[in-house]
């Protein structure tokens, strides 16, 4: 089980930067940093209660996905910790998540 800790994949990491940095273009500072805030606050929550959200067996094994405003955060456990292994937006999982 999780121990309310998390780590990003190298593809999540890029994807934090790139959807803040569209929110910023697209809505400005403050919204985008709201937002960014929030999906924090959700990873945060994901790593403290990860079982909560629903598995995606049907997408990738193991998966686990919880959907944050526009975007769905995918996730794994494994040993004592969370893996964010991407968060999407409107980009399909099955191209987008990779095959173990």
């Amino acid at each position: 089980m999780a121990d309310g800790r998390y780590r990003l994949s190298g593809a999540a990491d890029g994807d934090l930067e790139r959807l803040y940095a569209w929110g910023i273009d697209r809505f400005g500072l403050r919204t985008a940093n709201q937002y960014y805030d929030g999906l924090i606050a959700r990873l945060q929550s994901i790593a403290q209660s990860p079982l909560i959200w629903q598995k995606v067996d049907h997408i990738r094994a193991g998966y686990r996905r919880s959907v944050y405003g526009a975007h769905s955060i995918y996730y794994l456990l494994e040993d004592n910790m969370v893996l964010i292994v991407r968060v999407l937006g409107r980009e399909s999982p099955d191209s987008s998540l990779p095959n173990d």
